[in-house]
């Protein structure tokens, strides 16, 4: 069997090990200096007054959330096309998540939709925008709505640490950023978050609630409840060794990117996620569609033909409006019979993009790729 190429691999080497060992021989396994330096050198990526890191981007909407007040009953609105992780917070807190369609130039949340969301809910404490598959969502339109309502913005920037809007980092588009560094991500400390802003008592306050809430007593105190979501100092010394390289990963993942298309441009069914005008991708993942209707396999079927040659890959994500847990939620779309996002899951495909895909290895999948689409 040939060696297994993964989606996104995570990768890690001396310099994260140097500085992971220069904190252990300080004594600064869980706290330490390296949190505060991390932060910092976020914040400043993002073009914000601060940021808190976190035990994982989950944690981070869910102490973002938590902050602005979002409490039982209160109303949502979030990207459809996206992660569970963005949209469950919102339950954890008693709330409820009002879905929003993504628009065709970006996948990202589409501003016709979200206008059609607030003339039925004109109250919603927050919306969460997703900046999906490394893409910066339409941030002048959407924000332009959001401040029209004086509605907050938390932006979830989970998959796009790096990606730009206008030449601004994605990041420190709303009230409230988010980045994570889980496993698969560009950026990862092997689990991580962060939370980013520019008002300081919402840091505060999310600093605190992290650390379970504790007040500043010689004894634990805890006047209200709070949570476990600290990272380690280790994981924070690794997060600043792959900030040294974020760029340099950025640019391998567009050039993976960028041969994916090349190779496949002959076939006429085939297209590739579309990168807007306003920014810059980072494609943390490369994004492959098939037209429907043009004898090419399910996306589904796609993904089983590649892992018979033991290469992973996944279909779009499901949109929430379309998942169990969210069944009884309202979804409002980009058109009056166009939901971007169903169509979205309906045609993609994730192809590995990580940092082990080396050219050698990209030729493998492609030659997979064609071979089951019957192209070989």
């Amino acid at each position: 069997m040939t060696d297994r190429i993964y989606l996104s691999a995570p990768k890690m080497g001396e310099a994260e090990l140097a500085g992971m060992a220069s904190a252990i021989a300080a004594d600064e396994i869980a706290m330490g200096t390296a949190i505060a330096e991390f932060e910092a050198r976020l914040a400043v990526h993002a073009g914000t007054k601060g940021a808190v890191a976190a035990a994982s981007g989950t944690a981070a909407i869910h102490l973002a959330l938590d902050v602005l007040g979002i409490g039982s009953g209160d109303i949502v609105f979030c990207s459809s096309l996206t992660f569970a992780a963005s949209a469950a917070p919102v339950r954890y807190l008693g709330a409820e998540p009002v879905f929003i369609d993504s628009e065709p130039e970006s996948w990202n949340m589409s501003p016709d939709a979200l206008k059609r969301a607030f003339e039925t809910h004109p109250n919603p404490k927050a919306v969460i925008i997703v900046d999906l598959y490394g893409q910066a969502a339409d941030y002048d339109a959407l924000s332009e709505i959001c401040t029209t309502h004086d509605v907050p913005i938390v932006e979830d920037a989970a998959e796009a640490l790096g990606a730009t809007y206008k030449e601004r980092p994605a990041g420190g588009f709303g009230k409230i950023g988010i980045y994570s560094f889980n496993g698969n991500k560009i950026l990862t400390t092997g689990g991580g978050g962060a939370l980013l802003s520019d008002d300081e008592t919402l840091l505060t306050r999310a600093r605190n609630l992290a650390a379970q809430a504790r007040e500043p007593a010689l004894h634990y105190e805890h006047t209200r409840l709070g949570y476990n979501y600290r990272i380690s100092n280790l994981a924070a010394a690794a997060g600043n060794a792959q900030l040294d390289r974020l760029m340099d990963r950025i640019t391998q993942r567009r050039e993976v990117f960028e041969r994916y298309r090349a190779a496949l441009s002959d076939i006429e069914a085939i297209g590739f996620m579309p990168e807007a005008p306003f920014g810059t991708a980072t494609r943390w993942l490369s994004v492959m569609t098939m037209e429907s209707g043009a004898g090419l396999p399910a996306p589904a079927a796609l993904c089983e033909a590649l892992e018979a040659e033991n290469i992973e890959a996944r279909p779009v994500w499901k949109p929430m409006h379309r998942q169990p847990v969210f069944t009884d939620c309202a979804y409002f779309t980009h058109g009056d019979n166009q939901s971007v996002s169903d169509d979205a899951f309906a045609s993609g495909v994730c192809l590995p993009s990580g940092p082990d895909v080396t050219e050698d290895r990209q030729n493998r999948v492609i030659a997979a790729i064609r071979k089951a689409l019957g192209k070989g």
